[in-house]
């Protein structure tokens, strides 16, 4: 396996974690939360670290991590963010 799959497969194990917490706060959002922080580095895991902050409430610092993330902020509900990121993921 690549880096990239590596990559990919982590930030899958992410998304997985939001969608088991129904997109809301919990241990499964601070499953997803610990991920992406550890990856800090890499776009793909600061667009889910902006998703896990718009669920947490916390906007501003969402939007920090769109930026980081190489994207605009979202205008869709959560399921719709979540939706695109593992479309793009199934993509990549």
């Amino acid at each position: 396996m690549t880096e990239s799959n590596d990559m990919t497969g982590l930030a899958r194990t992410a998304l997985d974690h939001l969608k088991q917490g129904e997109l809301a706060l919990g241990s499964h959002w601070e499953a997803a939360h610990e991920i992406c922080q550890a990856y800090e580095d890499v776009q793909i895991m600061n667009r889910i670290h902006a998703l896990c902050h718009r669920i947490e409430g916390d906007i501003p610092n969402a939007g920090y991590w769109d930026r980081m993330g190489g994207q605009e902020t979202p205008t869709g509900t959560l399921t719709d963010e979540w939706n695109g990121l593992n479309q793009f993921l199934a993509e990549a």
